[in-house]
């Protein structure tokens, strides 16, 4: 899988790098060529997916046991290349973090990338939940269905929210960071959740731009613990990949691809893929 961190990554925009030569690629899908001592409930042949922490993008990745996971018999393997990253980020902050719940209302920047378009499934199955999404004007066409409001990038989204929901909304997820926080957290309800998961503002153009990084930084307005107290507001931050391999969350991440697995196989959701690449071409 080809995700947005792989970009962070190959810019140098994320902390502690590998040092290079790296194989990049947190995510895969294969057929299992061997197994670890011990190793129980996947067989030689089994077609799988799997989380690594780096070196997805290769012939033979090898990744422990609790990261894998079997692909269901009508999913392809390009479609299960797409699918563990995006959608267990999705699921986990919705359910897990915002818990999200019938008559719900969800603002979803970048409703066109990876995580953006599983959040909009997954909010269609749970019944009368509305999403507003802003996405760069040539992706509406592909995700309009899904999202129940869509405003492109650049529109001013806070008025257009408002004008359609005048009390704000249940939970923003922010990838952008920068100055869309202090935009976010003015458009939630009471005991609504802002959930901070990723940060393209943060990347610009072809190269590496510690300045473009620290402006962007200081452009967040200082959040003030009272005012969340006095408005009962909840601020989180979620990142897929420090539970995975820095916090040993893998069971709990079990748990949730057990029940994207029965939503994919109930036809309630499915990955977007966008394009394929011969590894070569990477």
């Amino acid at each position: 899988g080809l995700n947005f961190i792989d970009l962070m990554v190959r810019q140098g925009n994320i902390d502690n790098p590998p040092k290079t030569p790296l194989v990049p690629g947190f995510e895969c899908s294969g057929i299992v060529e061997a197994l670890g001592d011990g190793v129980k409930g996947f067989e030689i042949g089994d077609r799988v997916m799997a989380f690594v922490n780096y070196n997805a993008w290769a012939e033979v990745v090898c990744t422990p046991v609790e990261f894998v996971y079997k692909i269901p018999d009508d999913m392809s393997f390009s479609e299960a290349a797409a699918f563990p990253m995006n959608f267990v980020t999705a699921y986990m902050m919705l359910f897990e973090v915002a818990n999200l719940r019938e008559g719900m209302s969800v603002l979803v920047h970048s409703a066109g990338g990876g995580v953006g378009q599983a959040v909009a499934q997954l909010c269609s199955t749970i019944p009368n939940v509305t999403v507003f999404g802003t996405a760069s004007s040539f992706k509406h066409e592909a995700i309009k269905d899904s999202v129940t409001h869509l405003f492109d990038r650049n529109a001013d989204y806070v008025q257009e929210v408002k004008r359609i929901s005048t009390d704000g909304v249940d939970i923003v997820l922010d990838c952008l960071c920068g100055e869309n926080t202090g935009k976010g957290l003015s458009l939630l309800k009471p005991l609504g959740t802002y959930i901070l998961y990723g940060s393209s503002n943060m990347v610009t153009g072809e190269t590496k731009s510690f300045f473009s990084f620290a402006k962007s930084w200081w452009q967040v307005e200082k959040v003030n613990p009272i005012k969340l107290y006095e408005e009962n507001k909840v601020i989180a931050g979620f990142s897929l990949l420090n539970l995975l391999f820095k916090q040993n969350r893998g069971g709990l991440i079990k748990g949730v691809m057990d029940k994207l697995l029965n939503l994919y196989t109930n036809k309630k959701i499915k990955p977007v893929v966008d394009s394929l690449w011969a590894l070569e071409e990477v």
